[in-house]
């Protein structure tokens, strides 16, 4: 079973971070930041992974940003030496208004595009500067390549809820087992 936790704790932060790539899409989430709960507990629905997350920390940036880096570390970690998958996936949701589409290489070489064209300076509670370093630092972390895009929609709200959904449905393709892949997906041999 791919299953890791992380326990992170900095002089800033404490995380605790719990995921099964193989699991049914439940989220337990407390980030003290509730529609980063929301944008969680949706990329766990759609991706079928099961995550596990708390945080506790001094400011609301610091907060988002670890469990950024940790939830990328117990992805990484859940997926060893990535024998067996799927490697790439990539989708386009649509949420309302707006349609989003995500691509990702779990190639381990970080590197991260987005442009989610959001007007506003914040979503609910959360500034969209947040949104994006979020997935960034998820990104690093998580030694991929990602990139994630807003199409078009007249939402913020809508349009940082699509590109979840995209990138959890990028990341069930990616994560996924080929039964027919013999080692390491890639001609070099090595990832």
């Amino acid at each position: 079973m791919r299953v890791e936790e992380v326990y992170r704790k900095t002089k800033e932060t404490e995380v605790k971070i719990k995921v099964n790539l193989d699991g049914e899409g439940k989220a337990a989430i407390n980030s003290g930041v509730p529609f980063l709960d929301h944008m969680l507990t949706s990329l766990a629905t759609h991706s079928l992974i099961d995550i596990e997350a708390s945080v506790k920390g001094d400011l609301v940036h610091h907060c988002i940003e670890d469990l950024a880096i940790g939830l990328g570390e117990a992805l990484n970690k859940a997926l060893g030496a990535r024998e067996g998958i799927t490697r790439f996936g990539n989708a386009a949701a649509p949420m309302d208004c707006s349609i989003a589409f995500a691509a990702i290489d779990l190639v381990k070489r970080p590197y991260f595009k987005i442009d989610l064209k959001f007007r506003g300076r914040k979503v609910e509670e959360m500034q969209t500067e947040d949104i994006n370093h979020f997935y960034e630092s998820l990104t690093n972390s998580l030694q991929a390549n990602v990139h994630m895009f807003v199409m078009y929609g007249s939402n913020d709200h809508h349009k940082a809820e699509a590109v979840t959904k995209a990138l959890a449905l990028s990341l069930r393709q990616a994560i996924a087992v080929d039964p027919r892949r013999k080692g390491v997906p890639s001609s070099k041999g090595v990832i």
